[in-house]
């Protein structure tokens, strides 16, 4: 038997998250002044403050791949685009509740909000090649990898 208890006198405005943000955004901030390369090789801080959607991101030989669930959705509430090297996830999560009005909340921890998360892409990633699917609210993204441009050597005849 699951039991509800509520508890009075909480500011109304006060939620999970807006608490944690400031601890998130200092774990971020100590995480890519301390391991940098981390950071600029993966292309995501590791905290990213209560960020949604949570993802998982994998490493294979051709491609960097991208999982997040996004339960709730359909396809056409989202949107994945790249501009200049950034990756960017958005879409928009429709309130989930009770239409009666006589109904008293007890507890919501169901949102209907926008969200937008994104992801510096690094020279190694090829931005206009990339495949997203979603299905039963699973994205799943494929960044191919690129080579890195060599530089090129020239000889200089001596005269």
């Amino acid at each position: 038997m699951t039991k509800v208890t509520t508890i009075r006198n909480l500011p109304a405005f006060f939620d999970r998250e807006t608490f944690l943000t400031p601890f998130d955004k200092m774990f971020d901030s100590l995480f890519e002044t301390n391991f940098p390369e981390f950071v600029n090789s993966v292309g995501v801080t590791p905290f990213q403050g209560s960020a949604y959607p949570k993802v998982n991101v994998y490493e294979y030989d051709t491609y960097v791949g991208i999982i997040a669930e996004i339960p709730g959705l359909d396809k056409k509430d989202l949107e994945v685009e790249v501009e200049e090297g950034v990756l960017t996830i958005s879409g928009k999560k429709h309130s989930i509740g009770s239409a009666d009005e006589k109904a008293k909340v007890l507890r919501r921890e169901l949102k209907g909000s926008s969200f937008k998360r994104s992801f510096t892409l690094g020279d190694s990633l090829d931005g206009e090649n990339i495949n997203a699917e979603f299905k039963n609210g699973v994205l799943s993204i494929e960044v191919p990898k690129i080579e890195p441009e060599q530089p090129k050597k020239t000889f200089v005849k001596i005269s």
